[in-house]
C-alpha cells in the first residue's frame, strides 16, 4: 500500500497543484464568455450600465487570473511537478511541455496586456468605487492596438486550451493511459481497466 501512495504522488500533480489548475479553468469559464458578451454588447448598446458592470468584472476577473497564475507559477517552481507519463514518446513530451509554458506565458500576457490598454485608455474605474493602478498614461492611439492585441492573445489563449482539452480527451478514450489521470485521478488509467 505504501509503494502505491509513493507511486501516486509521483504520477499525479499534488492537490495544491490540481486545485490552482481547476480553479484557473473554473475563473477562464467565466472570463472568456463575460469578455465576449461585453464586447457585443458594448458595440449593439452604446455602452449602457450593464456593459460598464461586465467590463468591471472583466477586469477584476483578469486581475484575480493575473494572480493566481503567478502564485500557480511560484508553487510549481517551489513543488515541481511529476514525472512524464511513461508512454508517452519524445515528441508527444515536448509537444506537451510547449503547450503548458505556452499556456503558463498567455495566461500571464493576456491580463497584462488588457491591464495595459485600459490604462491607455484611461478606463481604470472598476464597479464606479476603485481604479486600478495605471501601467502607462493615456493615450488612445495606442490603446486601441492594445486592446486588439489583447483580444487576439485571448483568442490564441482559447485555442491553445481548446488544443490542451483535445489532447486530454484524445489520451483518455484513444490512448487509454494515464495523461488525463495526472490532473484528474478519478479518471483513472484506462490501460489498466
Amino acid at each position: 500500500m505504501a509503494g502505491s501512495a509513493t507511486l501516486d504522488r509521483q504520477t499525479t500533480y499534488s492537490t495544491g497543484a490540481r486545485h490552482f489548475h481547476w480553479w484557473t479553468v473554473a475563473l477562464l469559464l467565466i472570463q472568456v464568455p463575460v469578455g465576449l458578451y461585453m464586447v457585443y454588447r458594448g458595440n449593439v448598446t452604446n455602452f449602457d450600465a450593464l456593459t460598464n458592470t461586465l467590463y468591471s468584472a472583466h477586469k477584476t476577473l483578469g486581475l484575480v487570473i493575473l494572480a493566481l497564475v503567478v502564485a500557480r507559477l511560484i508553487y510549481r517552481f517551489a513543488h515541481g511537478a511529476p514525472a512524464d507519463e511513461p508512454t508517452l514518446s519524445r515528441w508527444h513530451k515536448a509537444a506537451s511541455h510547449a503547450t503548458h509554458w505556452s499556456l503558463y506565458l498567455l495566461l500571464i500576457l493576456v491580463p497584462v496586456v488588457g491591464w495595459l490598454g485600459i490604462s491607455l485608455y484611461g478606463a481604470r474605474e472598476v464597479f464606479g468605487i476603485v481604479s486600478i493602478p495605471p501601467l502607462a498614461g493615456p493615450n488612445q492611439a495606442a490603446a486601441e492596438g492594445v486592446l486588439l492585441l489583447h483580444r487576439y492573445l485571448a483568442y490564441l489563449t482559447v485555442a491553445l486550451i481548446g488544443m490542451h482539452i483535445g489532447a486530454a480527451l484524445f489520451h483518455y478514450f484513444i490512448r487509454r493511459d494515464g495523461v488525463l489521470a495526472r490532473m484528474l485521478p478519478q479518471a483513472g488509467r484506462r490501460d489498466l481497466a
